[in-house]
C-alpha cells in the first residue's frame, strides 16, 4: 500500500493507495486543514491511527522548493524532512517533491474526461509539457519529452518578477510596489492574489464597493466570493477582478510556456481554475496566452487544457512513489 499525499498552504490530502498494473486506486482519502496542524508528521500520525495498514512506499508533493529531500514549505510554517518523515513510517526512504512536480506526475493517470480543453492546439502535438497552478501560491512545473515519456522537473517560476503589459497593469505594480518590497506574479495570480487585484481596481476609483459587498468581503474568504459575485453577475467590480485575474493568468500561463517550449502542452491546475472554468473559456485568457509578439504563431499551437481531477496530485505522487523510488 501507497501513502501518498498533497501538501498545500491551505490543505493537506493524504490517501492509502493500491497500485497494481501502474493502475491508481485511492482506498481512503482525508483532508486536513493544514494551518491547524503543527508538523506533516502530526498529520500522517492522526490519519494513520484511523486508516492504519502495512505501508510499502509513501511520497508527498509539497508547495515549497525540494532541496536534499527537505522543504520550507513556502505558504506554510511547516519543515518537512524526508529522512524524518521516512523514520517515522518505517520505511528505508519517501519521495518528497515538489507538488506541482506531484499534479505532473499525475496527468499520466487521468482520463480524458478529467480536462477541459481552452485551445486544441496542432494536431499530434509533441515535445515538452507544463503546468501551471493557481491556488493558495503560484506553482509551475515542466515536462521534459525524451523522446518517449515526459520527465516532470520542479521549478518556482510563479515567484518571477511580475512585467505589466500595459498601463492598466503598470498601475497595479505601482500600488503593488507600495505594499511589498517586491512584486511577483504570485502576489497577482493566486488566492491572495485575487483579492488584492480587488483592493487594487476598489482603491484606485476603478470599481465601486458598495456597503453590503464590504460587508460580505469582511466576513468571509474574499477570493471565492469575488469569484462567485463575478460568475452570478452581482458585482460589476468582482467582474473587473476575474477579467484582469484572468488575463494575468494566461500571460504568465504563456510566458511558462515559452520558457520550456511547451509545444506538447500546457496544462492549468490549482483549486481556482475549476471554479472558473466559463471566464478562463471566453476570449481573454487565450489572447493573454498567444499575445507574444513573433511567438504568437507558436503558442496558437500549443493545447492548453485545464485539469478538473481535484485528486491529481495524490494520484502524482502515488505514481512517484510506484515508479521512482
Amino acid at each position: 500500500m501507497i501513502l501518498a499525499g498533497d501538501i498545500g498552504g491551505t490543505n493537506t490530502r493524504l490517501a492509502l493507495i493500491d497500485a497494481k498494473n501502474g493502475e491508481m486506486r485511492i482506498i481512503f482519502e482525508q483532508t486536513f486543514p493544514s494551518r491547524e496542524r503543527t508538523s506533516l508528521e502530526a498529520v500522517i500520525g492522526e490519519f494513520l491511527s484511523l486508516h492504519g495498514c502495512d505501508l510499502t512506499r509513501a511520497s508527498f508533493g509539497i508547495a515549497g522548493p525540494v532541496l536534499n529531500g527537505r522543504c520550507e514549505a513556502t505558504n506554510l510554517p511547516w519543515v518537512v524532512d524526508s529522512k524524518t518523515v521516512a523514520k517515522q513510517l518505517r520505511l528505508k526512504r519517501v519521495g518528497l517533491i515538489n507538488d506541482l512536480v506531484a499534479n505532473a506526475y499525475g496527468i499520466a493517470a487521468l482520463q480524458r474526461k478529467d480536462f477541459v480543453t481552452l485551445n486544441e492546439g496542432a494536431r499530434n502535438a509533441e515535445g515538452n509539457r507544463a503546468i501551471i497552478s493557481a491556488g493558495t501560491g503560484l506553482g509551475e512545473a515542466g515536462m521534459y519529452w525524451d523522446g518517449q515519456a515526459h520527465r516532470p522537473f520542479a521549478s518556482e517560476g510563479g515567484h518571477v518578477d511580475f512585467a505589466p503589459r500595459n498601463h492598466l497593469e503598470m498601475e497595479l505594480l505601482n500600488y503593488s510596489m507600495k505594499r511589498y518590497r517586491r512584486v511577483s506574479y504570485e502576489r497577482f495570480v493566486s488566492g491572495p492574489g485575487l483579492q488584492h487585484v480587488y483592493e487594487f481596481l476598489r482603491d484606485t476609483g476603478k470599481g465601486e464597493e458598495p456597503a453590503w459587498l464590504a460587508e460580505q468581503m469582511s466576513h468571509g474568504d474574499p477570493a471565492p466570493i469575488i469569484s462567485q459575485l463575478a460568475l452570478n453577475g452581482k458585482s460589476p467590480l468582482c467582474l473587473q477582478t476575474i477579467e484582469l485575474f484572468v488575463s494575468l493568468y494566461g500571460a504568465e500561463a504563456g510566458n511558462l510556456a515559452l520558457k520550456v517550449m511547451a509545444t506538447g502542452g500546457v496544462y492549468l491546475g490549482g483549486g481556482i481554475a475549476p471554479k472558473i472554468i466559463s471566464k478562463l473559456r471566453e476570449a481573454a485568457f487565450m489572447n493573454s496566452f498567444t499575445a507574444k509578439g513573433r511567438m504568437k504563431p507558436l503558442l496558437q499551437d500549443i493545447p492548453v487544457r485545464v485539469i478538473m481531477n481535484p485528486k491529481t496530485a495524490l494520484l502524482g505522487a502515488a505514481r512517484h512513489a510506484a515508479f521512482e523510488l
